[in-house]
């Protein structure tokens, strides 16, 4: 669902130094969704947060947005190298 991914993405780029750098890919399945999030290597721990609290509440987020849409929904962050 584009609604889903334009979400991570506009998170991730309120966190980050370097927007430009962030990239959301999307893998629909019948019943599930699965998206991969990528940002610059610098901006990485910005993504994660301490202890991955960031993170978390990214996913927490993002799975109450799939909920209301009737999917599920995974998320990866994927360090670029």
């Amino acid at each position: 669902m584009p609604v889903l991914k334009e979400l991570v993405e506009g998170i991730a780029r309120a966190i980050v130094d370097n927007p430009a750098d962030v990239s959301v890919t999307e893998t629909a399945g019948e019943q599930t969704t699965s998206l991969a999030l990528r940002v610059a290597p610098a901006d990485l721990g910005k993504v994660i947060g301490k202890q991955g609290r960031t993170a978390r509440s990214i996913r927490t987020l993002l799975t109450a947005a799939a909920i209301k849409a009737n999917r599920r929904v995974s998320l990866e962050i994927v360090e670029d190298r």
